[in-house]
């Protein structure tokens, strides 16, 4: 029913704060990524326990919502460990599929991309100060990857309470989802996923077009500059 290629590499970094998983519940799959803010400190450790606690709830209930809650539980009893950990925050996009509907939540700057006839037809919008500047007429969406504040959020699990947005939509043969963490779409452009989606034949083959597009692009970058890449392709045959 779903074709399903996946990602998540150190990158530029020093260590890899991103973590995926992918799973399947009776007539539901699941699939979820997770990006810890670096800048926060135990950011591994935030995105862990969150697909951890993902994982161990899907088979029992896949209420999406409630899974976030439990996620946005498991990072804040992390919280508590280490006096390092306390802050700590994490990204997280899930999305579960039956093969004729699709439901997704997500909190922070982590997207899922949903694709019909091989172009974007639905994305999330992220939780951060740029994407303010879109809502409000100052910037263009595609400024959003050059801008200073890029990795300022304004949601993400490990607070109170797990602020997260909601979508769903019907499913098509055909149809695809890509779910992907700021270091994967910041180095490839909608215009390109669109192309590579095209000319796949299946979720392998389109996920490694995207990255071979990410390497040209990383090439020319300085060492250090770029981020953990996660990414995870969702093609429903």
């Amino acid at each position: 029913m779903f074709e399903t290629a996946q990602i998540c590499e150190l990158g530029g970094r020093e260590t890899n704060q991103d973590a995926v998983w992918s799973g399947a519940a009776g007539e539901w799959y699941g699939w979820a990524l997770a990006d810890g803010l670096g800048g926060m400190g135990g950011g591994e450790i935030a995105s862990g326990a969150a697909l951890r606690a993902i994982a161990e709830g899907f088979g029992q209930n896949p209420d999406l919502m409630q899974l976030g809650e439990a996620a946005n539980e498991a990072v804040r009893a992390k919280q508590v460990e280490r006096p390092e950990w306390k802050a700590m925050r994490t990204t997280l996009v899930l999305l579960a599929s039956n093969g004729q509907e699709a439901r997704w939540v997500y909190s922070g700057d982590s997207r899922l991309y949903r694709f019909r006839a091989g172009a974007i037809v639905e994305q999330t919008l992220d939780h951060s100060v740029p994407q303010t500047l879109v809502d409000a007429g100052r910037i263009s969406a595609a400024e959003i990857r050059q801008h200073p504040d890029r990795n300022r959020l304004l949601k993400s699990l490990g607070g109170l309470t797990a602020e997260m947005s909601a979508g769903a939509a019907t499913v098509e043969s055909g149809d695809a989802f890509l779910l992907a963490s700021d270091g994967f779409w910041e180095l490839v452009t909608e215009l390109e996923m669109e192309a590579e989606r095209v000319r796949a034949r299946g979720a392998s083959e389109w996920l490694g077009g995207m990255q071979l597009r990410l390497r040209e692009r990383l090439a020319r970058m300085a060492s250090g500059e770029a981020d953990n890449e996660s990414a995870i392709a969702v093609w429903r045959v």
